[in-house]
């Protein structure tokens, strides 16, 4: 297969994954409230097609090197005294290349990770039938922002998507670290993906609180 008609099939599968994790709602599936996040769920991408501004992820004091996960998930904490963000992000792996690409962006790092909600995003609907623009639902937020949110980010969790023969292999060989859990791409692009009891019984698993035998009363 040629670098072009490669390239082609990789855009092909990364679009239709996206076009499926529109539908996903707000607050991951599978991912119930919790003691251990009581905040604000949104998600941040993929967004409306018709809206160029979305949430992305950056180092400290880089302006061009930022990470754009297929699909990314913010848990805004419910306090302006200490504000933070947990995030849920998804990525399509069309290649094992690009998997150990999209691993090492979300290596643990004595750097600390920002997202960064644009003006735009923040101020716009948070569904088509839904008018309540975003800031409102963050309870961090006291007031109508004029700039973008950057905010720390507390808890990372990745689901990496891979080809089947891809993942059988990974699961039969490899060790994911703490925060990585992985499925078969087909239960990215399946319609209602998100209703799959085995989807939402991964991404429970993919919770703050899912380390802990039980949480406090």
């Amino acid at each position: 297969m040629s670098e072009a008609l490669t390239a082609a099939c990789h855009v092909a599968l990364d679009r239709q994954v996206r076009r499926q994790l529109r539908k996903w709602p707000q607050r991951p599936p599978g991912v119930a409230p919790s003691l251990k996040q009581p905040g604000t769920w949104l998600r941040g991408r993929p967004g409306d097609a018709d809206s160029p501004a979305h949430p992305f992820l950056k180092l400290p004091g880089s302006n061009r090197l930022r990470t754009l996960p297929d699909g990314l998930w913010l848990h805004f904490s419910p306090s302006a005294v200490d504000p933070y963000v947990d995030i849920l992000c998804i990525e399509a792996c069309s290649s094992l290349q690009n998997l150990l690409d999209k691993r090492s962006r979300f290596a643990p790092s004595t750097s600390s990770l920002l997202a960064v909600c644009p003006v735009s995003w923040l101020l716009s609907p948070v569904q088509a039938n839904d008018p309540t623009p975003r800031w409102r639902l963050i309870r961090q937020l006291r007031e109508e922002p004029t700039r973008p949110l950057t905010l720390p980010v507390r808890d990372i969790r990745v689901v990496f998507g891979l080809k089947s023969r891809h993942y059988e292999g990974f699961a039969r060989s490899q060790v994911a670290h703490p925060h990585e859990f992985f499925c078969p791409m087909e239960a990215l692009t399946a319609e209602g993906g998100h209703e799959d009891p085995d989807m939402r019984a991964l991404m429970s698993r993919a919770s703050a609180s899912a380390n802990f035998m039980r949480l406090p009363g």
